[in-house]
């Protein structure tokens, strides 16, 4: 199966094979044999609800929340973070210090040594005590009466991509008067920097294994029973998956005769995944005879 198999839906999440003509079945069994493929399905859509969350900002006295709505792509956290500070940039929720260099108040990095997601925010100055040579973004702008951190907050689904509760958010710390309970997850520096770790794994890409759905298969195993094969993503996004299993995994086709056979690629969720570059090879093998010996 490749490209020219695929349903044009706009999904590239299932091919048919159609045979020449029908094909009867009967004590047959069908293996992946090879897989090519690029590593193009997003970790971040609409469709999977992993795409926003939230920051709020101090403008004199009135706190105004920001919602961030990531665009369907993938991304690692460096990419994240950069599109945070682009969102920063257009809500004027950032200042410019004397080399004319953006200084942003809130910042997603990793922390490889803890295998954690870092969120930093940073205590935001009053007029009275802004930085020597820093200057407002805009002529509008309202400095705050009071110092404060941004709050940033992670609704359900965009938690586990960073590895926080669903519902965390950081603290304002008002005129730097916040002091965290004293935990392994959050630090306060004593310039009012106060730094998160995340408390669970992060899951960047929620789909990082994609399982091969088979039609007139059943294997007793699994649930559903069409799933034939799980492919797993190696390196990074945009790459060639190529990919021969060391060994065939018979799976027994149910007795019949049919005229095609549909291949459909299924997330973690066994939701259909959309597959955002169609150029894939998938080739199968097919067993006559039963499925611990027989012929090829």
């Amino acid at each position: 199966m490749n490209s020219s198999n695929l349903v044009q839906d706009g999904q590239n999440n299932k091919l048919i094979y159609k045979f020449p003509n029908s094909v009867v079945f009967k004590n047959n069994s069908i293996a992946v044999s090879s897989v090519s493929m690029y590593y193009s399905w997003f970790n971040i859509s609409q469709a999977l609800g992993n795409n926003t969350f939230t920051y709020s900002w101090t403008n004199g006295t009135t706190v105004t929340t920001y919602q961030v709505v990531i665009p369907d792509g993938l991304y690692e956290i460096a990419q994240l973070n950069s599109f945070f500070q682009f969102v920063m940039i257009s809500n004027d929720t950032y200042l410019i210090d004397s080399s004319g260099k953006y200084v942003y108040y809130a910042e997603l990095i990793l922390n490889p040594t803890r295998y954690a997601v870092q969120l930093n925010t940073y205590l935001f100055p009053t007029a009275a005590n802004l930085p020597s040579g820093f200057t407002a973004p805009s002529p509008s702008f309202v400095f705050p009466t009071q110092s404060f951190n941004p709050i940033v907050t992670f609704p359900a689904n965009f938690n586990n991509i960073v590895g926080y509760n669903a519902g965390f958010a950081s603290n304002n710390n008002v005129n730097n008067a916040f002091t965290p309970t004293p935990s392994p997850y959050v630090t306060k520096g004593d310039d009012g920097t106060l730094s998160y770790l995340s408390t669970k794994a992060p899951n960047v890409q929620p789909n990082s294994s994609v399982y091969f759905s088979l039609s007139n298969i059943n294997n007793p195993y699994s649930q559903p029973s069409s799933i034939i094969y799980s492919l797993v993503a190696q390196g990074v996004v945009g790459e060639l998956i190529r990919e021969r299993p060391p060994q065939f995994m018979w799976n027994k086709m149910i007795d019949g005769a049919y005229n095609q056979l549909t291949l459909t690629f299924l997330g973690t969720d066994l939701q259909p995944i959309v597959i955002q570059d169609p150029s894939m090879t998938i080739l199968l093998t097919i067993k006559e005879g039963d499925e611990y010996g027989g012929k090829n």
